[in-house]
């Protein structure tokens, strides 16, 4: 099978895709990260060998790629960001909205979901809030506590580069200071000091992972996923000049996302800075569920690679008990 089309989802029409060698295997919904780094434009590349065990559902999220390009204007102005925000509540009523629909247009029980580092923050409050809707949650990359995980991420970045002797990066992060900001522009060139350190530190993800299917590789979608980018990272970040708040200083799962009603596990990256492997373990280490499990990835930081893939791959088959 294989649909894509615009589906009516929180009063807006979102970008869904849906596709898999039989309609009748168990349905993987994928919550992208970013927010805003959408994945529907990467064809198979990712997850195509998961087609014959899995119906593969990915959504561009309410404000990322052709879901933005959807419903933003011609002409994007800091207006149009202001009157239109996004919140997590939005977009995980979106998310329950969407997993309803899938359910019963696929005609299943339930969903499995699999959620990567801002899609975790979806995935964890879809799971809390609405169970029955979900066979297993996965998180990859899970954010924990935002704000905590981001000073986290200062103090990682900033002994790293006084090691390296990095007299650049050590003047960014003064120039900075430690989180919160307030200002997505500092909250960037946090972001992009931590992405530096990570690939330095870790196994790449292949690069043929991240070509462009042909039909999304124009001029129009490529605008929609940039500008959506930008959109959505203004929300995560908060920008205070512009009365934004931020979505990530919202999130702390120690305080209120500890009990689970349904099997969950934790994939993670050991070089992984952004979302660091000892938050997340004391995390998992608080949770309640029926299972849960840690699974840490050698080698892999924040992103994707063949492993972190390997590992979810392995954990929906084994809650499914599928050989």
């Amino acid at each position: 099978m294989n649909e894509a089309n615009f589906i009516l989802i929180g009063g807006i029409e979102q970008w869904v895709t849906i596709s898999g060698d039989d309609r009748d295997k168990p349905v993987i919904l994928f919550l992208h990260g970013g927010p805003g780094s959408t994945m529907s434009q990467y064809d198979d590349a990712i997850y195509g060998y998961w087609k014959k065990d899995f119906v593969l559902v990915y959504w561009d999220q309410r404000g990322a790629g052709r879901t933005f390009g959807r419903n933003a204007p011609e002409t994007i102005t800091e207006d149009y960001w202001i009157e239109n925000p996004l919140t997590i509540e939005r977009m995980t009523a979106d998310g329950i909205e969407l997993s309803e629909y899938l359910i019963k247009h696929l005609g299943k029980r339930k969903i499995n979901l699999v959620g990567t580092s801002w899609g975790s923050v979806l995935g964890a409050n879809m799971a809390l809030k609405r169970p029955e809707l979900f066979a297993v949650y996965i998180g990859h990359s899970q954010i924990v506590n935002g704000e905590e995980g981001f000073r986290h991420a200062f103090n990682k970045v900033s002994k790293l580069a006084q090691t390296a002797n990095d007299q650049e990066s050590l003047d960014k992060l003064a120039a900075l200071g430690p989180p919160p900001y307030g200002d997505a522009r500092k909250s960037g060139q946090l972001m992009r000091i931590i992405k530096k350190y990570e690939r330095e530190n870790s196994t790449p993800a292949p690069a043929t992972w991240w070509k462009v299917a042909s039909e999304y590789d124009n001029e129009k979608d490529a605008n929609d996923r940039y500008n959506g980018d930008d959109y959505s990272f203004l929300y995560f970040a908060g920008h205070k000049a512009m009365g934004i708040n931020s979505m990530e200083a919202g999130v702390n799962f120690m305080k209120d996302g500890l009990r689970y009603k349904i099997p969950v596990y934790f994939i993670q990256g050991e070089e992984d800075i952004l979302t660091a492997p000892e938050l997340t373990k004391a995390y998992f280490d608080k949770v309640k569920a029926p299972k849960k499990e840690f699974v840490l990835v050698p080698g892999a930081a924040h992103g994707h690679t063949p492993a972190v893939i390997d590992a979810q791959y392995k954990a929906v088959k084994k809650t499914l008990n599928l050989r």
